[in-house]
This record gives structure tokens, C-alpha cells and sequence, in this order.
């Protein structure tokens, strides 16, 4: 492909050297440029390089010129030409210039909340959603990696958070990621297009993603035809027992089936137990870095058992709406089966356990010096509704004492660091202890610590976590701005944990915390729950807010939607109202006949939601 840089003005001189542009010990601030009457012309190869354009303008007092500059890329050389004298019109440039703004404008606006809270409204806002589709979904870059490639997990995640604001995009990505499973159910860990080569693995969740986001999208659009588009599978050679990864490019197999099917033999394909009864590592679960936990093909994650069941369950409600009965079936019990073997092998006394090596010997244990508690098994006991509710009391109240930490605004992943013990879970151990993985805070963690604690209706603590990853509030003062060192308003995968590096913020843009962060807000927090065409509110915010609001729009509709505490508490008895008239039950009907709509929600005491319900019957009678 062919890259330009262009203007509307004539070009007076141009460059594609930075040394030659900044020249010895400048910086861009102050570059030697400026200084001269014309750039160098410097171009060609072992340059660093740079595009850098000069334009001349002569103005009279009073006088105004607009020059426009283009960065784009087309195929080849003749598309790049013809997109230059396309927009070398300014008129040209400001309609383009109108029309993207526009279309973030539509994206960004589809769901709008004014809360007490403005850091949390700024997030929701915009910057969530943009940093989920720019630079995760289209982009699939960053300053930290610079990529392209798409994760199977990785973007089925971020596309997941889209529900609400572009399904389309979530529909699309469902067939694309099932476009690249091989027939035997496992997938590609990540893919670089358009050639589609990228790395078959041992990983152990990957691939149970894909009937996940399906549910999601099913369940929240009611779109049941997506079940029906057929997809190939790929084909590739199998990997060899002691090889962690393959790199290569797979062939499109002769084979292809359903999206449905494509679910059931991801499901099939992560069946296998080991001596416990938990599912099997393999070169990692979600955690990539742990990949040596179970490099030989014995060691048991106890974190996939909690996803593997919150999987089970919801593909069994699906599989049972499309009449598969036996399958279903298969799921619930394969689903109470993990339950009875979490129980009896992963409670560590205070907390689950994180994994088990192949020897059998224990990870995330308060019998190991390093790793004792991890984070996310106490997080998915909770939100998989699997764990044993007192374990799940004492799981995340030892979640809060222990990786909580106040100091520092942050909420650790695990703790103790790997550092010095004889445990060798994988490359994790090579990060400085603290920092990414390993100690420090990995945000998709922390965010499933807060999901979990509102789940629990522990809405206090959900609230202090949420506060705590936060990146704005790392940002209020100048000395939280000189600790954090990254941008306020987008979302970091990591915090570190370290010594005098602790609250400084890591790997900024290209994470998937974005897209987390988005559901635990609008849906953990605030409570909106999308069933089909229809919304419900189940908010888990602070007691002393009266009021917020949520403008949610479907198609050309807005639906104008007032949450109010009447009563000092958000979780009484609820009265809903939609222009003026009462609904039998909690659930908001969503149609698109391009008129706003007033919504009010009241929480309100049982007498008077009594009253309120008299009032609706007698006006329905008259």
C-alpha cells in the first residue's frame, strides 16, 4: 500500500528526514527547520524518517487563508494520486472533515448519562467507546505495540462491550473470529490480516470466548438469525504435545458449518479435566504470561473452571432456545460438575486457589511465598454465580484487604510478586516484581474486583474500586499527574506496584480495560440491562445520589431516561413511567418511531409504589 502527506497549497519544499528537520539537539519545539527558507528535499532509505511539508502564505491585514493537510493511504500509487487532486478542494476537505465528525458524533452520542460524578460521565461519554473502537477494533495498535493483529480473545472482548452503542460491529466480529477456528475447535491466539498468518497454541480460554459473545449479542439484540450464517473452518497442522506455538498460515478448510456450530465445537474442545477435576492450563488461560503452569499437559486452572461454567450456563439457555436439548443438557452438567470440583479441590481456606502446576503442587495459595492470592478466581466465583456464597464473602473480603491497596490507588493483581521463590509459572516472572502481571495492577482485574463487589451488592466497595482505576482521578492534582505520567482519559492495562514507581500508569490506548470499564459503568453501576428490545435498571450507585439520567437511543429514537431516588434507597420497589404511563413491570419497551421519549424510574417505597399502581389501574379503567 501506498502512504501520502498533502496539502491544498502548493508545496514549497518538503522532507523525510526528522535529523535533517529537527537538526543536532533540537527538538520539536524548536526545530532548525524555522530557521531556514526551505526544507532539505532529503529522501530515500536509512533515514529516520518523517514526512514534512512546507506551503507559503502571503496574507493582507485583516486577510484569512485555510490550508488543509491530508495523511492517508491508498492500494497503489494511482488511487494515492487520485485521492490527492480529490481533496487538494478546500470545500472538499471541510464536507469529509464534517461527515467523520459527524459519524464519531452518532457513535459516541448512542448512549449518553449525567450523573453527580463528571470523571465517571467523561469516561462514558466518549473516550470508553473511543478507545474501544479506534484503537482496539480498527486500529489495533499503540504506542506500546505496535501491531495490527487481532487477538481471538482480545477483540471478542472489546466487541462485546458494543451492544449498546454498535452491534453491528459485535455481529461482524462474531463471524470474522469464527473464521479463523480450526475444526478440531481450538483457534488462532492472534492473526495479522490480510494474509490471516498468526500462531495456533495450548491456550486454554481462547477459543470459549467466541459462544460467549455470541450469547451476549443473541441475548441483548434477540437477533437469533446470526446462529444460521455459515462459516468455514481453517486448517493447519496439530501441534506436537511440547510445542507451545505454531506460526504459520492456515488453509481454509472444506469444512464449514454454523455459527451455532462453530460455539458447540469450542465447547467440545475445552472439555477436558485433570486430576482434580478442573480444566486443563495448557500453555495459559487468560493469564498469558503463566505459560509454564501447565507446559506438560497436567496443570488445572482454577480461574477457567469459574469461566468455563459462566460460559456453560449461558450457552445452555441459548442451545435450549434453539431446541438443542441434548446439548443444553450437556452444558448444565458439565456446569454443576465444576462447581462440586471447585469446592472440593480449590478452596485455600480463605480464598480460591489461582491454578495447579502439573506436579499437582497448588498456585495462589497461602502455602506459596509468592503468588498467594490472585485476584480473578475470587472475582469469577462472583460473577459466574458458582462460588459457595460465605467462600465468596471471605474470598473478596481477602480480596479487599489484601489487593486493595489505598496508598497507591490501585488494586494488584496478586501479591506477593514472583521474584526470588523456586515457583516457575512462565515468562510472567520476568517482569520486575510490580510491574504489568506481575503484582503490579492489571486493570481488567481490577475492573472484574469491582464487577464482583456490585454484583455482591457490596456497592460501597464497587464504588471505591471504580473511583480507584479511575485514570482521572490519578490526574487531579499536579504531584497525581507527575506520579502517573500517562493520558488522563484513556484507559491503562497496567498500574505499577512498585516501590518508588508505584501509581505510575504502564501501557496506555491498546487494552481491553476500555471496553470493561464501559460495562462495568453503564451496566455493574449504573445498572442498565438489555434484554431484546426492551431495558431495565438495576443500579448499584452511592445512597446519597437523588437523581442521574441515561439518553439511550434505538435507531432514530432517544429514549430521555430520569433514574430517581425517592426514598433513600436504589434498591426499593420500582415505579416506571414511560410520556406520562405506567408500565405493569420493570421493563422498558424500545421502539424506534423517530420521537423522543420521557422516562422516569422511581425508586420508591412499597406504599407508594402502591399508590402509584392504584393510580395506574384506575387510569387504565377510565
Amino acid at each position: 500500500r501506498v502512504a501520502f502527506f498533502s496539502a491544498t497549497d502548493a508545496v514549497v519544499s518538503a522532507t523525510a528526514d526528522r535529523g535533517e528537520f529537527l537538526g543536532r539537539n533540537n527538538t520539536p519545539g524548536c526545530p532548525s527547520a524555522l530557521g531556514r527558507a526551505a526544507l532539505g528535499g532529503r529522501f530515500g532509505h536509512a533515514l529516520d524518517a518523517c514526512a514534512a511539508l512546507q506551503v507559503s502564505v502571503e496574507l493582507a491585514p485583516q486577510e484569512t487563508h485555510e490550508c488543509f493537510f491530508q495523511l492517508g493511504v491508498a492500494g497503489d500509487l494511482a488511487e494515492a494520486q487520485a485521492l490527492i487532486d480529490k481533496y487538494r478542494v478546500v470545500s472538499r476537505c471541510v464536507d469529509a472533515l464534517a461527515a467523520t465528525k459527524e459519524r464519531w458524533v452518532k457513535l459516541l452520542n448512542a448512549v449518553q448519562v449525567e450523573t453527580p460524578d463528571q470523571g465517571l460521565d467523561f469516561l462514558a461519554n466518549g473516550w470508553l467507546v473511543y478507545q474501544t473502537l479506534s484503537c482496539r477494533m480498527w486500529a489495533r495498535t499503540g504506542y506500546y505495540q505496535s501491531g495490527g493483529a487481532y487477538g481471538f480473545r482480545d477483540q471478542l472482548q472489546d466487541s462485546m462491550a458494543l451492544v449498546h452503542t454498535a452491534p453491528e460491529i459485535l455481529r461482524a466480529h462474531l463471524l470474522r473470529a469464527a473464521s479463523h477456528q480450526f475444526s478440531e475447535g481450538d483457534v488462532q491466539h492472534w492473526w495479522h490480516p490480510p494474509s490471516n498468518r498468526g500462531v495456533r497454541t495450548h491456550f486454554s480460554d481462547d477459543f470459549l470466548w467466541l459462544p460467549l459473545a455470541v450469547c451476549r449479542y443473541v441475548d441483548t439484540s434477540a437477533d437469533l438469525s446470526v446462529l444460521d450464517e455459515v462459516v468455514p473452518f481453517i486448517q493447519s497442522r496439530l501441534l506436537r504435545p511440547e510445542e507451545e506455538s505454531n506460526y504459520d498460515s492456515p488453509q481454509t478448510s472444506s469444512e464449514s458449518v454454523s455459527l451455532y456450530g462453530h460455539c458447540v465445537r469450542a465447547i467440545q474442545n475445552g472439555l477436558r479435566l485433570g486430576r482434580n477435576g478442573l480444566p486443563l492450563m495448557g500453555c495459559g488461560d487468560w493469564n498469558d504470561g503463566m505459560n509454564l503452569v501447565g507446559q506438560h499437559g497436567e496443570g488445572e486452572s482454577v480461574w477457567l473452571a469459574f469461566f468455563q461454567i459462566e460460559v456453560f450456563q449461558r450457552f445452555a439457555g441459548l442451545a435450549t432456545r434453539r431446541g438443542d436439548v441434548v446439548f443444553a443438557q450437556i452444558c448444565q452438567e458439565r456446569a454443576v460438575l465444576l462447581k462440586e470440583n471447585l469446592e472440593k479441590n480449590a478452596w485455600d481456606g480463605q480464598w480460591y486457589r489461582r491454578a495447579f502446576f502439573d506436579s499437582g503442587e497448588p498456585l495462589g495459595s497461602a502455602s506459596n511465598p509468592e503468588c498467594q492470592i490472585d485476584s480473578i478466581p475470587q472475582s469469577w466465583a462472583v460473577i459466574s454465580g458458582a462460588g459457595e456464597p460465605k467462600r465468596i464473602r471471605s474470598a473478596m473480603e481477602a480480596v479487599s484487604y489484601r489487593l486493595v491497596r489505598h496508598d497507591s490507588n490501585i488494586v494488584q493483581l496478586f501479591d506477593p510478586p514472583f521474584d526470588k521463590s523456586d515457583l516457575e509459572p512462565g515468562y510472567i516472572k520476568g517482569y520486575v516484581p510490580g510491574v504489568r502481571e506481575n503484582g503490579g495492577q492489571y486493570t481488567h482485574a481490577a475492573i472484574w474486583a469491582a464487577m464482583a463487589f456490585a454484583e455482591m451488592g457490596d456497592t460501597q466497595r464497587a464504588w471505591n474500586v471504580f473511583q480507584m482505576i479511575n485514570p482521572i482521578n490519578h490526574s487531579r492534582t499536579a504531584e497525581g499527574l507527575a506520579k502517573y505520567k500517562v493520558e488522563p482519559y484513556v484507559m491503562a492495562a497496567d498500574v505499577y506496584g512498585a516501590g518508588a514507581h508505584s501509581g505510575r500508569g504502564g501501557w496506555t490506548w491498546y487494552t481491553g480495560s476500555s471496553g470493561w470499564m464501559y460495562r462495568l459503568v453503564l451496566e455493574s453501576l449504573l445498572g442498565l440491562v438489555r434484554e431484546g428490545g426492551r431495558l431495565r435498571f438495576n443500579p448499584k450507585v452511592p445512597s446519597h445520589w437523588r437523581s442521574f439520567k441515561v439518553h439511550y437511543c434505538e435507531g432514530q429514537t432517544t429514549y430521555h431516561i430520569s433514574l430517581l431516588n425517592l426514598c433513600g434507597s436504589w434498591v426499593a420497589q420500582q415505579d416506571l413511567a414511560l410520556n406520562g404511563r405506567q408500565l405493569p413491570d420493570h421493563w422498558l419497551p424500545l421502539g424506534d418511531d423517530g420521537r423522543d421519549a420521557q422516562v422516569e424510574v422511581r425508586f420508591v417505597a412499597p406504599a407508594e409504589a402502591l399508590a402509584g399502581s392504584l393510580r395506574s389501574d384506575h387510569a387504565s379503567h377510565a
